[in-house]
């Protein structure tokens, strides 16, 4: 991380601001849409906390697109979308009971309430699965959706049918037997409630998850079929959830923990307590350990109990919740972005143990980032058994003074890989660890960049680790999305030769691939159909299938919207490489300054929204390789032709104007009031400035808001701004 907020300046925040937007977007997608998190969840927060600290300190620099803003991440996959009725939000966390004392003084000073009032909350296991809504009407399961990003989610109806905990009549749930399992396989739940009328529609909430000895008997019998092994139970439950063949969820041992509600046609209770009674009578699994509590040290004895039998309980769980029970207290505490300020997550410190480090070993990323990983004599952490851990990069190495042999502390913060925390026998007299200097895949040169912590091969296209994940990632969902190009088969190809670079996906041919074995006429057909149906991708997934350092789907859509043609692309970066060039220092101008002055120029001629001089210098850093560029020409050649970003405008009383969205729309999401905007001509910024025309504020607009009003700019309501776009000509 860089410095603390005060020691930034503007253009050092919005630049970190850029890189964590990008960073945090992404491992929203690897956890909520691919379910393959490459990073811890106090990982994640620490990212998380880091993003809000700064925006904080600099109000005016938030994001169209920050991680505040966001929940989850926007479904991609084969699954049908489906748009949920009432959004389903993210929570906030609290990492220690200070946090929590916080949380119920916000309420009482929201609430205004009296020093000695009580305010009772509800607390509950916060289980580590896959949310789910179901929707039931007159009773009867109609609709089963995933969070995706909050507001849409994948349709999952005949999957969940196939779960036994989940009622597909709830009026008939009193009969049904909810005895399932064994006595030595204690359920997670309890019905301690009594059926109340069902209302006419009805979504419950909750959780869709695996229990830990479900999820080792599964991946016993994944790996005796030569199936995917599951990273964990999360993992697990949401891929098996999140299947287009429905029988393979009813092959799954999933379950089910209601946790909460959506869209209600009526309640039938008045309190969080007595709705989850009620739910739980209509035959809907509610955890055990769901109980009320009307003082603070109470809920935080709870709390410390659930910890503490954490590790024999049968399913993964991460903290407790605690939510405000009153219900018509919750409604007029509302929601943020994109969490309620009635609920909180308070998350459970990571867990730890000892081990000996048996060796290790440097893996090659897709960026030619060389990443250590220890090697563990295994050991078993909070009921999971780890044999691996992340050293993160060679400064951490010689932070702890770590080498193979040595007895050292290693923590688990969540369900991906966990981290050495501490070395038992540094003083012990053994040779240093040598972080290597060439690539173990390509032998290139591995170096390290000025102001860099990674050390990285240079090797780029020619490195096998490289190549094979940059055609990876070139074929990925978010990149061109070649359906039926996965990981398997590029790595079968590239092993034999039939490919080596991007173009070469572009040359396969169906006699190629009938001549492999398990290809046949109508796999070899709809392969090359795939590839073909990608020849004309839009610019901005062309500019992330590249690969290029830095460049994320939001950078790549910024300069996509900025440059519109791919042409008019390479013509700035043609004009930002000659600008680079020529820059020279002076005698008498210290380095600092100079390249200040160089990454100014350069920034001006890239001349992009929220690209800073990072981000510039590694768009011209990858264009001045020539094998970067020999890439790029032979993908071109090869018959692929980046489509032209072509934005209809329509008269309009904005058009060529400024505006600035803030606060919480109700009826748009950001991306469709910035298109509507753009659609009339006019320009969307994410600050106010003297340069802007308009500002639309929404609920919760503060700091733009008040500039906009200090400026004596025009501000409009989102109920305005839909007249000005509806009565715009078509």
């Amino acid at each position: 991380m860089a410095g603390t907020p005060d020691r930034l300046d503007d253009a050092e925040a919005a630049a970190e601001l850029a890189r964590l937007a990008e960073e945090i977007a992404h491992h929203n997608r690897l956890y909520h849409a691919e379910d393959a998190p490459e990073i811890s969840d106090a990982d994640y927060d620490a990212l998380v906390r880091r993003n809000a600290e700064l925006e904080a300190a600099f109000p005016h620099l938030v994001r169209e697109d920050s991680p505040s803003r966001q929940v989850g991440a926007v479904p991609a996959g084969p699954l049908a979308k489906v748009r949920h009725a009432a959004p389903m939000l993210s929570l906030d966390n609290a990492f220690a009971e200070e946090d929590v004392a916080d949380f119920i003084g916000r309420v009482r000073r929201y609430l205004n309430l009296a020093p000695d009032e009580p305010i009772t909350v509800t607390a509950e296991p916060k289980i580590d699965g896959l949310s789910c809504s179901l929707r039931y009407e007159k009773g009867m399961l109609v609709l089963a959706a995933t969070r995706g990003d909050g507001t849409t989610g994948e349709d999952v109806t005949p999957n969940v049918r196939t779960i036994a905990d989940i009622p597909t009549n709830l009026r008939s749930s009193r009969a049904k037997s909810r005895g399932a399992g064994t006595d030595s396989e204690k359920r997670p739940s309890t019905t301690f409630g009594t059926n109340g009328d069902v209302p006419d529609v009805f979504e419950v909430r909750g959780e869709v998850y695996m229990s830990k000895a479900d999820f080792a008997a599964l991946n016993v019998r994944q790996e005796a079929a030569g199936g995917k092994i599951f990273a964990n139970p999360r993992n697990a439950a949401a891929g098996s959830l999140r299947q287009k063949d429905a029988s393979v969820t009813a092959a799954r041992p999933l379950r089910f923990l209601a946790h909460g509600w959506g869209e209600a046609s009526s309640l039938p209770a008045d309190t969080q307590c007595n709705m989850m009674r009620v739910i739980s009578g209509w035959g809907l699994p509610v955890s055990e350990d769901f109980l009320p509590f009307d003082n603070l040290e109470a809920a935080l004895a709870h709390y410390r109990a659930i910890e503490a039998k954490r590790a024999d309980l049968p399913f993964d769980i991460d903290g407790v919740v605690y939510k405000v029970d009153r219900l018509d207290w919750q409604r007029r505490l509302g929601q943020v972005a994109r969490a309620p300020r009635w609920a909180i997550a308070h998350k459970f410190p990571a867990e730890k143990a000892q081990t000996t480090l048996k060796a290790i070993d440097i893996q090659v990323g897709r960026t030619g980032k060389l990443t250590p990983v220890a090697r563990l004599e295994p050991v078993n952490v909070g009921g999971v058994t780890v044999t691996n851990a992340t050293l993160h990069n060679a400064d951490e190495i010689e932070r702890l003074g770590v080498r193979p042999g040595d007895r050292i502390v290693i923590q688990r913060a969540g369900d991906v890989i966990p981290q050495v925390l501490e070395n038992l026998t540094r003083d012990e007299k053994r040779p240093a660890y040598v972080f290597p200097t060439e690539c173990p895949e390509c032998d290139s040169d591995a170096v390290r960049e000025e102001g860099e912590v990674d050390i990285r091969c240079t090797g780029g296209l020619i490195c096998p680790a490289q190549r094979v994940e940059r055609l990876r990632h070139f074929v990925s969902r978010h990149a061109l999305d070649i359906e039926g190009l996965g990981i398997v088969h590029i790595e079968s190809f590239f092993r034999d030769g039939l490919l080596q670079s991007p173009a070469d996906i572009f040359k396969l041919t169906k006699d190629q691939l009938l001549n492999r074995e398990r290809w046949a006429e109508i796999s070899a057909a709809n392969l090359i159909a795939a590839v073909d149906a990608r020849r004309r991708p839009t610019l901005d997934r062309f500019l992330f299938a590249l690969g290029i350092r830095h460049v994320g789907e939001v950078t790549a859509r910024d300069l996509a919207r900025r440059y519109r043609s791919f042409e008019n692309f390479m013509a700035m970066i043609e004009r930002a490489l000659a600008i680079r060039a020529e820059t020279q220092s002076t005698p008498a101008e210290p380095d600092r300054k100079f390249a200040q002055r160089r990454d100014k120029a350069v920034v001006a001629v890239v001349d992009t929204p929220n690209i800073g001089p990072e981000v510039a210098n590694a768009l011209l850093d990858f264009f001045d390789e020539p094998h970067n560029r020999e890439v790029v020409d032979d993908i071109l050649a090869a018959g692929v032709e980046p489509r032209d970003v072509v934005h209809e405008t329509r008269a309009s009383s904005v058009s060529g104007k400024t505006l600035v969205f803030t606060g919480s729309l109700e009826t748009l999401s950001r991306d469709e009031a910035k298109a509507q905007a753009e659609s009339l001509g006019a320009k969307v910024s994410g600050s106010v400035s003297a340069k802007t025309d308009l500002v639309i504020a929404g609920p919760g607009a503060g700091s733009k808001l008040k500039k906009a009003q200090e400026l004596g700019i025009e501000v409009i309501d989102e109920a305005k701004w839909a007249e000005i776009f509806a009565s715009s000509s078509p």
